[in-house]
C-alpha cells in the first residue's frame, strides 16, 4: 500500500472536463487541501485528510456509492467502525442529528430533522423534528419497552408484534387509553380490568367516577344502539325508543331513590304527550291485555279497559265522578258487626236507648257523621248502615209482635165487652 500526496495541481487536474481526464484509481489517498472529483474516484484504501478544518470535499458524480461500512459525524474513528462489521451507516457525535433539507422552491419543500439524546431529556430521546415548524410530532424515549409500537400488515400493535386487530393494546395497566382535553380540563381513562371494562371520568370531583362499565360475562345484545337511536337490551331489534328483553323471566324496570336520599316528594314516572296517552298491561299466555288510558277527547276521562270492544271498565272524570258498568265489591272490615246482631250475645240496644243514642250524637250510632262538604268511607259507613238496618229489622220485628199481642189483647178485650153488655 502506498500513499499519494495530492497537491492542488492535482486538483486541477481531476477537475477538469470529464472527456479529458483519466480515470482516477488509488489504493490509498492522502489529500492536503479541498478535495473536487469530476469524474470517478475508486479508492481501495482509504482518504487521509488533516484533522477537521475548513477542508470540503465535493464529489460531483451522479452515482456515488460505498461498499462496505461507513462513520459519519465528529465522533467517528477506525475504531468506531470496528465495533461491528455488519453496520453499514453510524452517526457518531455528541447529540447526533440526521437532517433532510428539501431544495425545492415550491411545496412540499419542508425540512426535516432525526435527533437523538437531547440534554432536556436525561433518559435519552430519538425525535423527528418539523424544522419548518419548529415541532416535535414523533418521539422515543430511553427504555421503552419491548413492541412499544408495532406496525405490521395486520394492524397497529402496542405492547404486541402480533396485532390482531387494527389497533391492538396489550400491557400489564388496567388503563389502556386515556382521553384528555387540554383546553377544559375533560379527562377520561378507558379502563381494562379482569372483570370488565368501562370509562373512568378522571376530571369529577372527589376522585373521579365510573359512569359506564361493562362487566364480564354480558350477554349477547346487552346493550344495542340502532341507526334509528332506539336501544335495546337483550334485543338487537328493539321495537321502541327502549326495549327491555329477556328470556329467562328477569326483564323488569326499577326507578329508586335511595334510603340515603334527602326525604321528599319526587316526580319518579311521566308520561308526557302532546295528546292523550295509554301504557298496556299484556298477558301473552292468557292473551288479555288492560289499558290504562289518558283520553284524548274531552272529557278527558282516565279510563281503564281491557281488548274487548265493549266501552271502558271503569272512568274517572277531572271532577272525581267514578263510573262503572259493574257491581263494585269492596274488602273493608264491618267493624260495626254487621250480621253480629242476630247472635244471642249481641248487645242490641233497646228501642229507647237507640232513639236516645241517635238523638244525643244527630246520627246513626253504628253509621257516624256524614260531613256535607267533605270526604266519607263508603265501605265503613255501608257496613255501618247495614249495621243499623239490620237493628232496625229487629226493632220492627219486635214491635210487630208487641203489636200482634196487642191486637191479640184488645180482640179478647173486644170480646168480652160484648158478651158484658149483651142483653
Amino acid at each position: 500500500m502506498h500513499r499519494i500526496a495530492y497537491l492542488p495541481a492535482l486538483l486541477l487536474m481531476l477537475a477538469a472536463p470529464a472527456a479529458a481526464q483519466p480515470v482516477g484509481e488509488f489504493s490509498d489517498l492522502t489529500v492536503t487541501d479541498d478535495l473536487d472529483v469530476g469524474d470517478r474516484l475508486t479508492v481501495g484504501g482509504s482518504i487521509v485528510q488533516p484533522a477537521p478544518g475548513p477542508l470540503v470535499n465535493h464529489f460531483r458524480g451522479n452515482r456515488n456509492f460505498f461498499e462496505g461500512s461507513a462513520c459519519i459525524g465528529f465522533g467517528c474513528d477506525e475504531a468506531a467502525l470496528a465495533v461491528s462489521t455488519t453496520t453499514s451507516l453510524q452517526i457518531r457525535g455528541a447529540e447526533p442529528r440526521l437532517i433532510f433539507e428539501d431544495t425545492s422552491v415550491t411545496e412540499p419543500n419542508r425540512a426535516w430533522q432525526f435527533r437523538a439524546n437531547d440534554t432536556a431529556a436525561p433518559r435519552g430521546v430519538f425525535r423527528i423534528m418539523d424544522r419548518d415548524a419548529l415541532t416535535t410530532p414523533f418521539s422515543i424515549e430511553g427504555d421503552a419497552p419491548t413492541n412499544a409500537l408495532w406496525i405490521g400488515t395486520n394492524g397497529v400493535g402496542f405492547g404486541t408484534s402480533i396485532p390482531q386487530a387494527d389497533l391492538h393494546v396489550v400491557s400489564g395497566l388496567t388503563e389502556k387509553l386515556r382521553l384528555q382535553e387540554a383546553g377544559s380540563g375533560a379527562d377520561w381513562s378507558l379502563i381494562v380490568a379482569t372483570n370488565g371494562m368501562g370509562w373512568f371520568d378522571r376530571d369529577s370531583t372527589g376522585g373521579g367516577t365510573f359512569p359506564f362499565a361493562i362487566l364480564e360475562g354480558a350477554p349477547d345484545d346487552a346493550w344495542v344502539l340502532t341507526g334509528a337511536g332506539d336501544v335495546g337490551m337483550g334485543t338487537a331489534t328493539p321495537d321502541a325508543s327502549l326495549h327491555i328483553s329477556r328470556n329467562d323471566g328477569t326483564a323488569a324496570l326499577r326507578v329508586e331513590n335511595a334510603r340515603s336520599s334527602p326525604p321528599a316528594p319526587r316526580e319518579m314516572f311521566a308520561m308526557v304527550n302532546n295528546a292523550g296517552s295509554y301504557f298496556t298491561l299484556e298477558n301473552t299466555r292468557a292473551e288479555t291485555s288492560w289499558f290504562f288510558v289518558h283520553e284524548d277527547a274531552a272529557p278527558n276521562r282516565f279510563i281503564i279497559t281491557d281488548a274487548v270492544a265493549d266501552g271502558p271498565e271503569m272512568s274517572l272524570t277531572a271532577e272525581g265522578d267514578l263510573t262503572i258498568p259493574g257491581q263494585l265489591f269492596t274488602a273493608g272490615s264491618c267493624a260495626a258487626g254487621c250480621d253480629r246482631v242476630f247472635d244471642a250475645d249481641y248487645p242490641l240496644p233497646s228501642i229507647p236507648e237507640q232513639a236516645a243514642m241517635m238523638r244525643a250524637k244527630k246520627h246513626l250510632p253504628a253509621v257516624g257523621p256524614t260531613p256535607e262538604d267533605g270526604p266519607f268511607n263508603i265501605t265503613a259507613m255501608t257496613g255501618g248502615m247495614l249495621n243499623e238496618l239490620e237493628k232496625a229489622h229487629l226493632y220492627i220485628a219486635a214491635l210487630h209482635a208487641e203489636n200482634a199481642a196487642q191486637h191479640d189483647r184488645i180482640a179478647r178485650l173486644e170480646a168480652l165487652v160484648e158478651t158484658l153488655v149483651a142483653p
